[in-house]
């Protein structure tokens, strides 16, 4: 993610990382024209092929079509995610990347032949909890999802925040937001859990490392390497309260998302729900507001064991009151 004007060091690594998907956005509506047209053009030069999808000023969409119209690049224009100050609009951008997922998945290993099963959408893992977690907290109150597995974390959250904290935001935040982290796992990353956090004795541990843990010392290591990715994940995903020096003097702000309002901690994936200990983990993220906007202390916390959040968001769209019904049931189940 770059912001600004892309200079030759950007493009360079754009260049390196060869991205399935590139976002362009940037102005508000009738704002700021330049910045956006400049980077439309240097990214149109790279000729790479690979869709890119414009979610900024409206103004500029003519400009931009015209830029990408020689190029043979995909380009596909949504609204703008960011169309007043203090305005978001994600969902059209969010639903575009979608439709650019279930075109695309269909060359990797085994999923032409899914794809020949269905005539619905395709959803990735991350989406379909999303969702899910956008129709629990309909029925049961905001909530804040971890699904830590072997190669990513990720965390969602469905919260508007706290009258307090949100009044503080410099920036707006979505009611649902996903962060999908790439470097933290607790098989294909755990070495790289350990770099991050410097834990440096727990790397002679990594003989003992297994995909489906099953002796005590394998899932010992699952364990720590599932709380340090859930403790660091909920760092980045999660808002900073921060000071801001004034001519009238300090006064407290907050760049992210506000948790502290958030009814329902929840985990899913084997890393949480198949190794003892997963409801101690995501308890420890509950200690509500310090640098971090976290939950509150005593806040609920639920394992999904059979792994509703991605098998009922994948159904979420066509059958949203079965799925909050279905929620609402294992809830009341579970009391």
């Amino acid at each position: 993610m770059t912001a600004g004007a892309l200079d030759s060091y950007d493009l360079d690594e754009i260049r390196e990382i060869h991205p399935n998907i590139i976002l362009l956005a940037g102005g508000v509506d009738y704002g700021e024209k330049k910045t956006v047209l400049e980077n439309a053009q240097k990214i149109a030069g790279l000729n790479l092929p690979v869709p890119v999808v414009y979610a900024g000023n409206s103004a500029l969409r003519r400009p931009i079509e015209e830029i990408f119209s020689t190029t043979g690049i995909e380009l596909l224009v949504t609204a703008n995610v960011f169309p007043e100050v203090d305005v978001l609009n994600i969902e059209p951008l969010r639903r575009i990347i979608h439709e650019v997922f279930n075109r695309h998945i269909i060359h990797a290993p085994g999923m032409s032949g899914i794809a020949e099963l269905t005539k619905h959408e395709i959803l990735p893992t991350p989406g379909a909890v999303l969702l899910g977690s956008e129709l629990f907290a309909e029925v049961m109150g905001d909530c804040l999802v971890f699904d830590v597995g072997g190669a990513t974390t990720d965390v969602h959250s469905v919260s508007d925040g706290s009258p307090e904290w949100t009044a503080k935001q410099v920036e707006p935040e979505p009611r649902a937001k996903r962060t999908v982290e790439g470097d933290l796992g607790v098989f294909i990353n755990a070495r790289n859990i350990i770099e991050l956090t410097e834990n440096w004795e727990e790397e002679d541990r990594l003989a003992d490392l297994q995909a489906i843990p099953t002796t005590e010392n394998q899932m010992d290591l699952t364990r720590w390497l599932c709380s340090k990715a859930v403790e660091m994940s909920i760092r980045r995903h999660a808002g900073v309260v921060t000071d801001l020096y004034t001519p009238t003097g300090k006064k407290q702000v907050v760049k992210g998302k506000d948790l502290t309002a958030v009814k329902w901690v929840i985990g899913t994936g084997g890393a949480l729900t198949r190794i003892e200990g997963g409801e101690e983990i995501l308890a420890r993220v509950c200690t509500g507001p310090g640098k971090y906007l976290l939950p509150q202390t005593g806040t609920p916390v639920l394992l999904d064991h059979d792994y509703l959040f991605s098998a009922l968001g994948t159904i979420a769209r066509s059958y949203p009151d079965e799925v909050k019904m279905t929620f609402k049931h294992w809830l009341e189940n579970r009391s």
